[in-house]
């Protein structure tokens, strides 16, 4: 298999849990032999002038830094093939909401990545409508991008 398939990596990195889930799905990323990780858009690799809010919240209050780094995101999720959303179903996060359903409104397969201790959990409607198909992290460094496919989420939705 090639490394032919970029992806927008859509996840949070606020809190404990949420970093933790983000570093197991990049590691899984890094193994997948189908993905193109370094043609891919990383929002955290891409904040506007570098700067990160989770160290300078300051720049939440900046209009250019808002409007940039929003900017830049839409761009990252029209120009890369998939969407990829690190989910947590306890952590319902109104940004990755967003940007599920504008991946979608372009086109792009969208998949739901959720950790193996979470993985059937109720998730929410619009983001389990949304995606094309919802997976445990575990199962990402084998997951062919090369030939994504339909799959149901197995856990209820809210």
């Amino acid at each position: 298999m090639t490394r032919t398939r970029t992806v927008y990596f859509g996840a949070g990195w606020f809190n404990e849990k949420q970093t933790k889930a983000y570093d197991a799905a990049m590691a899984a990323l890094k193994e997948n032999p189908t993905i193109d990780l370094e043609h891919s858009y990383v929002p955290l690799q891409n904040q506007y002038k570098g700067i990160r809010v989770d160290e300078h919240p300051e720049y939440l209050h900046d209009k250019e830094w808002a409007s940039a780094t929003y900017t830049n995101d839409l761009i990252g999720i029209k120009t890369s093939d998939i969407m990829l959303g690190v989910y947590l179903p306890e952590e319902e996060d109104v940004g990755l909401g967003m940007e599920l359903g504008y991946a979608m409104s372009q086109g792009k397969y969208v998949l739901l990545v959720i950790p193996d201790e979470d993985f059937g959990k109720p998730i929410n409607l619009m983001s389990w409508g949304v995606c094309d198909n919802a997976i445990k992290i575990s199962e990402l460094k084998n997951f062919n991008f090369n030939k994504p496919r339909f799959g149901f989420y197995e856990g209820a939705v809210y």
